[in-house]
């Protein structure tokens, strides 16, 4: 059960870290990131900021790689944006949904073309 308040820290988490993701972390190993989702425990001790990657699995170990070395910056960044007693711990994880759902687009569209070409 999540808490209206978790809820809305997580929207803010989510809305700072892509802000952050976008303008503020110069990592050349972070490639192509969307921040997909932000999960909060509801002691707000702890947040899981999902992300999807473009990209191929090279680069897509680089880039949570470099956003482990990042979490401590994001941390102490959340910790000045936002009026929390305590800043929530940030851990990233990949999320492949976006990943997923573009490949069955493609797989669609390949049906697709395929019943296409017999007519």
């Amino acid at each position: 059960m999540t808490s209206h308040r978790s809820n809305r820290v997580a929207e803010e988490i989510k809305k700072e870290v892509t802000q952050m993701l976008r303008d503020e972390i110069k990592d050349p190993r972070i490639g192509f990131i969307t921040v997909t989702g932000v999960e909060v425990t509801p002691d707000i001790r702890y947040a899981k900021v999902f992300i999807s990657i473009y990209g191929d699995d090279d680069a897509k170990a680089q880039s949570l790689e470099a956003l482990a070395k990042a979490k401590g910056f994001v941390r102490s960044e959340l910790g000045k944006r936002m009026r929390l007693r305590y800043t929530p711990e940030i851990t990233f994880k990949f999320d492949p949904s976006i990943e997923y759902g573009a490949r069955i687009m493609k797989l669609l569209g390949e049906v697709k073309e395929a019943e296409n070409t017999d007519e």
